[in-house]
């Protein structure tokens, strides 16, 4: 049985993700990487026939923008749900490919979209009204994704799992947060607010009111190598946090360790999640 399944604090557990984060890294940036390069591709086609270049006020762009929106929730639940199926698999030292990654959670796409959807737009509109329900659901959503994948849940179950497991954990999701954000926001910084500031001078001398051709690509290729490294730190620190609770509250290291020692009926382990 693996060392790392037992309660772990806040400082190894975010020990832990980092660790394999860097152990893994070609395997979980490429897992997030692949699906995002197809969205990058839609987005520069975009480019190439002027979507951008239509205005906020084009009916064209508005139609471009709806499949880019669909499109972009589609990736980003093949890209999480993936990479919870392949931590889970490091986690419980068993082999973790590319392929078996998205393999494992190929059928669940279309589900995991939707669950994204619904509980996105439930936090959006908690820090709409006020800032404070947002954070509150933002906490206890944190887990419905690992829940959904590795249990096989529909939206109504993992969001009840994930408000049952999270309760004395929303300090630690709150750290994992920050912590994300702030990596995010200093690659941002690091080389898409420069773009930003050139393509505001070119703008402001050369076009008036609108974006020059270069910044139209670069933005979209800044913003997709921002996410392929960072976006598999929280995806990786929460799948952590998901089997963590599960020990603290279900004793998980325990069903672990018998489903390896007692064999099923026909001589195999019993399988659990992941």
């Amino acid at each position: 049985m693996t060392t790392a399944l037992r309660p772990l604090g806040l400082g190894e557990l975010l020990d832990r993700s980092f660790f394999l984060y860097r152990k893994h890294f070609l395997l979980f940036v490429a897992i997030v990487a692949l699906p995002h390069l197809i969205l990058l591709a839609f987005q520069l086609l975009g480019v190439g026939l002027g979507m951008q270049a239509q205005g906020a006020f084009s009916a064209r762009y508005w139609l471009w923008l709806l499949p880019t929106f669909i499109l972009q929730w589609i990736v980003t639940a093949t890209a999480q749900g993936a990479t919870v199926i392949a931590v889970s698999r490091v986690h419980l030292d068993r082999e973790a490919t590319i392929a078996g990654a998205f393999a494992g959670v190929a059928r669940r796409i279309p589900m995991l979209a939707f669950i994204m959807i619904i509980t996105g737009v439930g936090i959006f509109l908690g820090f709409i009204l006020l800032l404070l329900p947002g954070i509150l659901l933002a906490l206890i959503l944190a887990l419905v994704i690992p829940i959904a994948v590795l249990e096989n849940t529909g939206l109504v179950n993992s969001i009840a799992r994930s408000w049952v497991l999270t309760q004395g954990s929303w300090l630690r999701i709150l750290v994992i947060y920050i912590l994300y954000f702030f990596l995010l926001f200093t690659l941002i910084w690091l080389w898409e607010f420069p773009m930003f500031w050139a393509a505001g001078i070119f703008t402001r001398n050369h076009a008036p009111g609108t974006m020059p051709l270069w910044s139209q690509i670069v933005f979209p290729v800044c913003s997709f190598l921002s996410l392929s490294l960072v976006t598999p730190l929280i995806t990786i620190a929460l799948s952590l946090t998901y089997y963590d609770q599960r020990i603290r509250k279900e004793g998980f290291d325990l069903q672990h360790m018998m489903s390896m020692l007692d064999p099923a009926p026909g001589g195999t382990a019993t399988a659990l999640p992941g």
